[in-house]
């Protein structure tokens, strides 16, 4: 294969399509809820988990690059667009303004920051100028209501070294420590950034710690892998010591600050957390999808999965992690060269059997001679773990998916599992930014057989508000 550039380098791909302040796609304000429904992603308090779509590539009033986010909010049936809004740094509101190579949206997370009762939507923007320092980074929290995502503020974040420092290249939040505030890790190639909420409507945590972890951060994940209420923090470090797949840590809280326990021989650029074995204890998935660079490492050619158990007291860094790419039993497929196994991976139960599924983005796929057209593989959970048996394999010539695979799409760049409708299963949302004609997303509902493709369907970025073909549309979908 040829090799296509990586996640980073696919922004490349730019759009000449420019939102102006005012000339975005014009929909109806959402209806206001009776009350907050207090769930995760559910910006305007209606009981449905709303889908946000970031697209760092966004060319905002002529600036190239500066970014912007869509929010797709959801419906008993689906983020069909039917209701949605885009978001950038020339919205009324929104903190700062659009310039050239910000990367408003390269990164976002969702929480109810402030704990009003309806989730809010962090933004980050790595390559952002703050006061001279070039590509410092910022972040910007937009607040939910009623009628969705209104208003927003600059996060405070101090000591922040300044140039170079990407704040915000990776980003994550949760309740790491079980006060019932939500936690911000901020990631950056400086430093770590570690901030207690809730927050202020001026965008002031209660406390911040620096990590001393830096690097090529990637970010991290969250999830309870213990007995204990709160949820652990999962750092991703990146090639910070020249080994490939760099680092992982687990922090669990002990009650007056962190234990850090690395997973040694981990690897991995993307993960989460879910109890894929039903035992009551979230496990570990993580994906590496890069090559390997000698004979004696672990990583497959095409790309690794790998999965490290939960348990009662957590996970166990000695253990042996269980290993999966396209040569595992019952995986479809082969691995090749730049296919980027495990590039996203998503983990959630979409059959409501009690065990987690696994959705592993395979963005350099080459299938029906079309060449990075990309594939998601659908791996099923059991009571004795992740099981290639029943391993599924969609693309866009799959039955039931609308349209037709073409060369470049990236069908699995970017994939996200979440219950959208209220169901109890979890459904699937697929990104494709790669196309060169716009990047868009698909969704598939969860049923009592796991992923279904009849009634799935495809949000462009036409669909989505940004008024027309939008090449890197579908990059970055929040969890």
């Amino acid at each position: 294969m040829t090799r296509q550039p990586r996640r980073r380098a696919l922004v490349a791909l730019a759009t000449s399509v420019a939102l102006a302040g005012g000339g975005l796609t014009a929909v109806a304000a959402p209806p206001a809820a009776a009350a907050p429904s207090g769930l995760k992603g559910d910006f305007d308090g209606d009981g449905y988990r709303d889908v946000v779509i970031g697209n760092p590539a966004a060319t905002v009033s002529g600036k190239t690059y500066a970014g912007a986010v869509a929010v797709l909010y959801g419906s008993a049936a689906g983020p069909d667009g039917s209701r949605r809004a885009v978001y950038h740094q020339g919205t009324a509101g929104v903190p700062g303004s659009p310039e050239e190579d910000d990367y408003f949206g390269e990164t976002v997370a969702v929480d109810d920051f402030d704990r009003d009762g309806y989730a809010d939507l962090l933004v980050g923007a790595s390559r952002e100028n703050v006061s001279g320092d070039v590509d410092r980074g910022t972040l910007t929290l937009l607040w939910g209501g009623p009628r969705g995502l209104s208003g927003g503020a600059a996060v405070r974040v101090a000591h922040v070294p300044g140039t170079g420092c990407n704040l915000a290249e990776g980003l994550y939040a949760g309740d790491f420590d079980g006060d019932g505030a939500p936690e911000i890790s901020v990631a950056a190639r400086c430093a770590a950034f570690h901030l207690r909420g809730p927050f202020t409507r001026e965008g002031r945590p209660q406390s911040q710690r620096r990590d001393p972890l830096f690097g090529t951060t990637r970010g991290g994940a969250y999830g309870n892998v213990d007995a204990d209420p709160q949820a652990e923090r999962i750092v991703f470090v990146g090639l910070i010591d020249g080994r490939p797949g760099g680092t992982i840590y687990v922090d669990d809280w002990t009650g007056d600050g962190y234990a850090r326990t690395l997973l040694t021989g981990a690897g991995g650029l993307t993960g989460e957390v879910g109890d894929v074995d039903g035992d009551g204890y979230g496990d570990l998935v993580t994906g590496y999808p890069d090559e390997p660079r000698n004979s004696g490492q672990p990583w497959a050619v095409g790309g690794t999965v790998q999965v490290w158990y939960g348990g009662p007291d957590g996970i166990d860094p000695a253990q042996r992690p269980q290993r999966i790419h396209q040569g595992t039993a019952g995986i479809p497929g082969g691995g090749e060269p730049d296919d980027r196994f495990g590039a996203s991976v998503g983990v959630a139960d979409t059959d409501a059997d009690g065990r987690a599924e696994v959705a592993i983005g395979v963005p350099g796929e080459d299938f029906d001679g079309k060449s990075f057209a990309g594939t998601v593989t659908l791996l099923r959970g059991t009571a004795n773990g992740l099981t290639g048996a029943g391993a599924r394999l969609l693309h866009r010539n799959t039955a039931g998916v609308p349209g037709a695979a073409a060369k470049g799409d990236g069908f699995g760049d970017e994939v996200a599992l979440g219950d959208r409708n209220r169901d109890g299963r979890a459904d699937l949302t697929v990104g494709a930014p790669w196309r060169a004609a716009g990047g868009f997303v698909w969704h598939g509902r969860g049923t009592a057989g796991g992923i279904t493709t009849t009634g799935s369907f495809n949000v462009t970025a036409a669909r989505a508000g940004f008024g027309g073909e939008f090449p890197g549309f579908g990059e970055v979908i929040a969890r």
